[in-house]
């Protein structure tokens, strides 16, 4: 999927992993919106940096988003508090999880643990989980909009 507007995000633990999935992103011809950090600061916190990528997310304003902390679990946590956001934690394991994330679960955002993944397992992940389709499954649909329903 060429040509995405993703929204970035990251705290000082995956500041690093941040700048580099950025650039990888813009070679490959995204459109990219840094919601911070802005350097590598350890008494910065995760959850304004999260909130406002998911906020652009949730408002139509981008089509992805893609953020990364220690072990993304918190991170993902705030970002699935936002409307219509769908964020799958990534942190290593089986490499077929954020494909499948997309594929079931229609997920527009990830959350990576840079403690957990090299730059080659991010970027591996990250473009898996780019590259695959929402198939749109009744099953699945049926699912998302079910959990729509119930988180108001």
């Amino acid at each position: 999927m060429l040509g995405v507007k993703i929204a970035i995000a990251a705290d000082h633990a995956g500041f690093a992993m941040k700048e580099e999935m950025k650039g990888r992103l813009v070679a490959q011809g995204h459109n990219i919106v840094d919601c911070g950090a802005t350097a590598p600061d350890p008494g910065d916190d995760y959850p304004a940096f999260c909130a406002a990528a998911a906020e652009l997310l949730s408002r139509g304003e981008v089509e992805r988003a893609v953020i990364i902390g220690g072990s993304g679990q918190g991170e993902g946590i705030v970002t699935n508090r936002f409307r219509g956001v769908r964020c799958a934690v990534y942190y290593g394991g089986r490499p077929e999880i954020p494909t499948l994330a997309r594929e079931h679960n229609d997920a527009n955002a990830i959350a990576l643990g840079a403690r957990f993944l090299s730059s080659e397992e991010a970027w591996a992940a990250v473009s898996a989980w780019l590259a695959a389709p929402f198939p749109g499954d009744a099953r699945h649909a049926r699912r998302i909009a079910q959990i729509d329903e119930v988180t108001g």
